[in-house]
């Protein structure tokens, strides 16, 4: 082995993420809905969104090596695994590690703001983009030049608060392009959107994107770890 590969083993053997918690689960959202799936959600967050369901995430959690969290996937049993948070990427091992699980054959997605650069990601790994509504209160923080690193394997999640929130991501939609790019998915914020009103409103501007519910939440409310 070169010098340069035995640092780079060196380096992912010392590589540690603050982690909330890793559960096992259906998944909730995105075209894998329904799919039993290991969650990894790593801790803490830049971003304070007005609807956040993840805010214990935000701090605390348990420092674990790359491999200790590899064990603990490999413990489940299935093929399945996304990483989430909090913001995943805000931690810089992030990426080590979404290459490292699938490199081990996982199948694997990103759930991610859209507020940190996603250029570094494994192009094994589905990128779920969650672009942030005015409703959200942290707009201003969409990176936009992240949608130059999506491909047909990736989707764009708008989480609507209300009508102007829907107005707004149907303009973004449409002047970007964004179905052209990869699949979009338009979600109600839960209890405060009426999921009936957003189905609505879809339907009558014959929007391309797929409408979806938190089966999670249908499932076992906000329990967190489910």
């Amino acid at each position: 082995m070169s010098p340069a590969a035995e640092t780079a083993v060196a380096a992912t053997s010392l590589a540690t993420l603050r982690v909330t918690e890793i559960f096992f689960s259906l998944q909730g959202e995105t075209s894998r809905v329904g799919l039993p799936t290991v969650f990894v959600r790593l801790t803490g967050c830049p971003l304070r969104c007005g609807y956040c369901d993840t805010a214990y995430a935000f701090h605390g959690g348990e420092s674990l090596a790359l491999d200790d969290i590899l064990a603990r996937v490999a413990g489940y049993g299935t093929r399945y695994v996304t990483l989430t948070g909090g913001e995943p990427l805000a931690q810089k091992h992030a990426p080590l590690l979404l290459r490292r699980l699938a490199d081990a054959g996982y199948s694997v997605s990103l759930e991610t703001s859209g507020a940190l650069d996603v250029s570094e990601v494994d192009p094994r790994i589905s990128k779920i983009l969650d672009l942030k509504t005015p409703g959200s209160g942290e707009c201003a923080r969409n990176l936009w030049s992240n949608l130059r690193h999506l491909t047909p394997r990736d989707e764009i999640k708008f989480v609507i608060c209300d009508e102007e929130d829907y107005v707004w991501a149907r303009e973004q939609l449409r002047s970007r392009r964004l179905d052209s790019v990869c699949a979009v998915l338009f979600s109600p914020v839960h209890g405060r959107l009426e999921p009936r009103q957003l189905a609505e409103w879809i339907l009558r501007d014959r929007l391309p994107v797929r409408f979806q519910l938190q089966l999670h939440k249908l499932l076992w409310g906000e329990t967190p770890g489910r």
